[in-house]
C-alpha cells in the first residue's frame, strides 16, 4: 500500500541485512541504500567481525547525514554476519530500529534482537502485553535509528551457529502482518531459503501489505574441509516491488567477538 519502498537489503556472505528507511522518496529509501552499500564492502570477506560491522554502522551515519542535510530521515538496519570465535562458528546479530533477526531450529522460532520502539519499552516494563502491542497506535515510533543521533549505538550477539540453524532478517512489514506462529510454519514448510523468503513476503502482502516488506532467509549446511568442520551459509531474499538489493550465494567461513548468549 505504500507508493515508495524504502526498505533495501543485503544478501551477500559473510553478511546478511535489512534496512527499512524512515523520511519519505529522496530520504527514508536513501537511507537505507546507503547502509547497503556500506555494508557491502564487507563482501566476499571469509568472515566479519564486530569491529567491521560497527566500522559499517559508523559511516553509514556520517554518509546519511551529510547526503541527508539535516531532513529528517534515518534507517533501522538488522542482520547477522558469519563470524567465529575461537575456532567455533558463530553468528554476529547486530540490530538498530525495529527490524528483526529470529532464529528458527527444528520447528522453534525465537527472536533474537530486541526492538529500539516505544511500545517495546511499554512491554518491557509491563505496560502492555503482546496482543496489546501489535495493535498499539504508537507500534512504529522508535527510540532508536541509524541517522537520527549523533554516533550509531547498535545492539551485539553472539551465537553459536547449529548444524540444523536457519536465521530469518526481515522489516517490520512482514511483523505487522504475520505472527510468529504463522512465520515458523512457513519456515517449516520450505526447505529452499529463497522459496521461504518469498512465500512470507507474499502472505504479508496478501494479508494487507500495509507497509514494505523484505526478508531474508539464511540456512546452514556444512562442508568438511581436511581435518576442519565450517559452516557454511546458504540465502534466499524476498522483498516487495522496487526494493534496492545486491544478492549473492557463497560459502564462507566465519570469525568475531561480542557478547554471548
Amino acid at each position: 500500500m505504500r507508493a515508495v519502498n524504502e526498505d533495501a537489503l543485503l544478501a551477500y556472505p559473510p553478511v546478511f541485512l535489512v534496512a527499512d528507511g524512515m523520511g519519505g522518496h529522496d530520504a527514508g529509501d536513501v537511507a537505507s541504500r546507503l547502509a547497503v552499500e556500506e555494508f557491502a564492502q564487507l563482501a566476499g570477506q571469509p568472515h566479519a567481525t564486530s569491529d567491521d560491522v560497527h566500522a559499517c554502522f559508523t559511516r553509514t551515519a556520517e554518509r546519511i547525514r551529510e547526503a541527508l542535510d539535516g531532513r529528517p530521515c534515518g534507517t533501522t538496519v538488522s542482520g547477522v554476519a558469519v563470524a567465529e570465535h575461537e575456532g567455533s562458528s558463530y553468528w554476529l546479530v547486530f540490530n538498530v530500529g525495529d527490524s528483526r533477526v529470529y532464529r528458527w531450529v527444528e520447528g522453534h522460532l525465537r527472536q533474537i534482537s530486541v526492538d529500539h520502539s516505544v511500545v517495546q519499552e511499554m512491554l518491557d516494563n509491563g505496560a502492555l502485553d503482546a496482543e496489546q502491542a501489535r495493535s498499539h497506535p504508537e507500534r512504529h515510533v522508535l527510540t532508536r535509528a541509524l541517522g537520527s543521533g549523533a554516533s550509531p549505538e547498535p545492539d551485539y550477539w553472539m551465537i553459536p551457529a547449529g548444524p540444523h540453524d536457519r536465521v530469518l532478517v526481515c522489516s517490520d512489514g512482514l511483523t505487522g502482518e504475520l505472527s510468529d506462529a504463522a512465520i515458523s510454519e512457513v519456515l517449516g514448510l520450505f526447505a529452499d531459503p529463497q522459496e521461504a523468503a518469498q512465500e512470507l513476503v507474499r502472505l504479508a502482502v496478501d494479508a494487507g501489505g500495509h507497509d514494505n516488506v523484505s526478508t531474508v532467509v539464511v540456512d546452514v549446511a556444512t562442508a568438511d574441509a581436511g581435518d576442519t568442520h565450517m559452516t557454511v551459509p546458504r540465502a534466499g531474499a524476498g522483498l516487495g516491488p522496487g526494493a534496492w538489493d545486491e544478492m549473492l550465494d557463497g560459502a564462507t567461513v566465519p570469525r568475531a567477538r561480542t557478547r554471548e548468549i
